[in-house]
C-alpha cells in the first residue's frame, strides 16, 4: 500500500513514469499554452485542445488566460523593466530560482490579463472548473499519482510533477534563455539558444530562434538544430490534430544574381535579424568600426524607415552596396556579395 499501488512498478519503472508524465505536460506548454494560446503559430482540433487543458490542470494548476498574457507581455516589454521576468532586470539567480514567483505576481495583475490575455478559452469548463479551482486539479494528481504507485512513490512522484515547470520553465527557459547560450540571430533583446536540442524542454531550449521569429510553430532554424515539440504537431498534423498556420521564413541566396532587385530587398527585409547577425560577425574585430557601425546603421534603415518607399529602400539598398565595395574595406565588400545574393 505504501510502496507499491495498482501498476505495482519497479523503482526504475516509477523513474519512467515519471519522465513520461513530466514530458506530456512539457508537451502540453510548449505546444498548447506557447505555441497554440500565445502565439497562434498553429491550430488544435478540440478534442487535443481539452487534452491539453485538462492535463495541464491537474500537473501544474496554470490558468490559461494568465500563462499566456504573462507570456505575451514578456514579448511585447522584453528585457524592459515592464518584463515579467527578465534576468537582464532582475538578475538571473532570482529567474532561475524564483521565476516561478515572478509569474504568479504578475499573473496577479489585472490590467496585464486584459490587455494580453485575449483569445483564450471562455467556455463553460473554463469559468465553473479550471479557473479558480487549481487546487483541484493538482490535488485529483496527487491522488491518482497515490493510487498508481503507492502512498510514498506517488507523493515523491507528485512533488517532482509540481516543480517541473517552474524550474524548467519559468527557471531554465526564461533565466538561462535570455543569459547564456549561442545566438543565430540578433533581435533586439538578450536570448539566447541554450543548446540546439530541444528534447528536455520540448524545443524551448532553442529561445533565441522564437524571440527572433515569434509566430513560428518550428522552433529550430539551423540544419544541426532538433525541435522534439515540432515533431509532435508534425505527428498531430498527419493524424489531422492539428494545422500549422506558420513556420520562420528559410534563408535563400542566390550567388548569381548581379544587382539587387526587388526580391533582395524584400528577402533583406524578411530576414533581417539573419542579416544583422551575418553581418557582425563577418565584420567582428574589424580595424575601422566607426565605418562599420555607421554602415550597420544605414542597414538597419532598410527595414526601419517605415515612411520610404520599396523604390526608395531599393535605391538605398543599392547605393549601401556601392559603397560598401568601394569602401576599401575588406569585411564590408565580402558582405555586400553576401547581401546580393538572398533571395
Amino acid at each position: 500500500m505504501f510502496f507499491s499501488g495498482l501498476l505495482n512498478l519497479s523503482w526504475w519503472g516509477d523513474v519512467i513514469a515519471l519522465l513520461v508524465m513530466t514530458h506530456v505536460t512539457i508537451v502540453a506548454v510548449t505546444i498548447f499554452l506557447h505555441r497554440h494560446q500565445a502565439h497562434r503559430a498553429l491550430d488544435l482540433a478540440p478534442a487535443t485542445s481539452h487534452f491539453f487543458r485538462l492535463w495541464l490542470w491537474m500537473s501544474t494548476g496554470m490558468i490559461t488566460k494568465e500563462w499566456a498574457a504573462v507570456h505575451r507581455k514578456h514579448h511585447a516589454k522584453c528585457e524592459t523593466v515592464e518584463d515579467p521576468h527578465s534576468p537582464q532586470i532582475y538578475g538571473i539567480n532570482r529567474v532561475l530560482w524564483g521565476g516561478v514567483f515572478l509569474y504568479v505576481k504578475e499573473a496577479c495583475r489585472t490590467e496585464t490579463l486584459e490587455r494580453y490575455g485575449h483569445g483564450t478559452p471562455d467556455d463553460w469548463m473554463e469559468r465553473h472548473v479550471y479557473t479558480g479551482h487549481g487546487r483541484l486539479g493538482v490535488t485529483l494528481m496527487a491522488l491518482i499519482d497515490m493510487a498508481l504507485f503507492g502512498i510514498v512513490p506517488g507523493l515523491v512522484i507528485w512533488g517532482l510533477q509540481m516543480i517541473w515547470i517552474p524550474f524548467w520553465a519559468a527557471g531554465v527557459v526564461n533565466g538561462i534563455g535570455h543569459f547564456w547560450g549561442y545566438r543565430n540571430f540578433a533581435c533586439k533583446d538578450a536570448s539566447t539558444n541554450i543548446v540546439p536540442w530541444g528534447i528536455l524542454i520540448g524545443g524551448e531550449e532553442l529561445h533565441n530562434n522564437h524571440h527572433t521569429f515569434a509566430t513560428s510553430a518550428k522552433l529550430s532554424n539551423r540544419w544541426y538544430e532538433f525541435d522534439i515539440g515540432w515533431m509532435y504537431i508534425r505527428l498531430l498534423e498527419m493524424v489531422g490534430q492539428a494545422r500549422v498556420k506558420n513556420v520562420a521564413p528559410k534563408v535563400r541566396f542566390d550567388r548569381n544574381k548581379p544587382e539587387c532587385d526587388d526580391a533582395t530587398l524584400q528577402a533583406i527585409i524578411l530576414n533581417r535579424y539573419d542579416v544583422l547577425a551575418r553581418f557582425e560577425a563577418s565584420t567582428a574585430g574589424s580595424a575601422v568600426m566607426n565605418t562599420v557601425d555607421a554602415m550597420r546603421r544605414d542597414l538597419m534603415d532598410l527595414w526601419t524607415a517605415s515612411n520610404a518607399t520599396r523604390e526608395q529602400l531599393l535605391g538605398q539598398l543599392k547605393d549601401w552596396c556601392r559603397r560598401a565595395e568601394a569602401s576599401g574595406i575588406l569585411e564590408l565588400e565580402r558582405f555586400s556579395m553576401t547581401l546580393r545574393a538572398y533571395a
